[in-house]
């Protein structure tokens, strides 16, 4: 029992990391109407912006990660501005196909500028709490904190402003949006910016708990996808859910498998959701 609840703990703050990048793809999807996977390189340049700030400018932590966010966020828009937005009118598959492709050069341009070597950040060694017998790292606790927080900036942006009322209002329903003057290609393009910001943070916090090198995000993305999927794509709320049940569904599997079959946890889940309830758990039906 004391394994399964540490399992739980570890699955909680995993989820809670995957939800932030899960929102970034599954916001994108809602207004841009395609599942842009360039948001794996995305990550992986955010994880390693954060590296920079952080190991050679010296920056804490925490501003490290707002740095993550901006960047990612930059390169995102301008990235799907150049290759992405030129393809979409051709349909939603040409248009996840060219981001794949988007997302594999991008993962090359980090590499040759970086290198393939692991990265660490600049962080205290730190001992791990102990808690009824449950480990709990420091660094953990922090990351989880920053998710939390994105989260919560990201929900409270798409309540209470101007501008997060007209991204909704472009999901919902982008011809009376259009109808009401609202800028759709705008919107898109501050859809983007938040959502490969989140990816930013979220290549960064697993780059935390971690290290980095140019495969952090491609090795996270099924994971994301499938929480976004789990959750229902287009549904912000439903990321989160996804997230911790992914998060969950990897770490509890540990009891019965071996830790490099993690991964397919994913991919079960992306079957199995598609199955029973395509719409997602939090997703309207189409």
């Amino acid at each position: 029992m004391l394994d399964v609840a540490q399992l739980v703990v570890n699955g909680l703050i995993a989820g809670t990391i995957l939800a932030v990048p899960a929102i970034g793809i599954t916001a994108i999807y809602a207004v841009l109407r395609f599942p842009n996977f360039a948001i794996a390189s995305i990550a992986t340049i955010g994880a390693f912006a954060g590296y920079v700030a952080n190991v050679r400018f010296g920056m804490p932590a925490l501003a490290a990660t707002a740095i993550a966010f901006i960047v990612a966020g930059l390169v995102g828009v301008v990235s799907d501005e150049i290759v992405l937005k030129p393809i979409r009118p051709s349909g939603l598959l040409a248009a996840a196909i060219a981001s794949v492709a988007l997302t594999i050069a991008l993962e090359n341009v980090v590499r040759f500028v970086f290198g393939n070597d692991l990265r660490g950040y600049d962080l205290p060694i730190e001992r791990d709490w102990r808690l009824l017998g449950i480990r709990i790292g420091p660094q953990q606790v922090e990351n989880f904190a920053v998710a939390v927080l994105a989260m919560a900036a990201v929900f409270l942006f798409l309540a209470f402003t101007r501008t997060g009322k007209a991204m909704r209002a472009v999901a919902d329903n982008p011809m009376l949006a259009d109808i009401k003057g609202i800028d759709a290609d705008r919107v898109g393009r501050l859809a983007s910016f938040v959502g490969m910001g989140l990816a930013g943070i979220g290549g960064m916090l697993v780059g935390l708990d971690t290290s980095i090198d140019p495969l952090v995000g491609f090795r996270a993305i099924l994971s994301v996808f499938a929480a976004a999927v789990v959750g229902g794509l287009g549904s912000i709320p439903g990321a989160v859910a996804g997230g911790l049940a992914i998060g969950l569904a990897e770490e509890l599997s540990l009891l019965a498998l071996p830790a490099t079959y993690k991964s397919a946890v994913g991919f079960l889940a992306i079957v199995f959701i598609l199955t029973l309830r395509p719409q997602g758990l939090l997703g309207a039906r189409a």
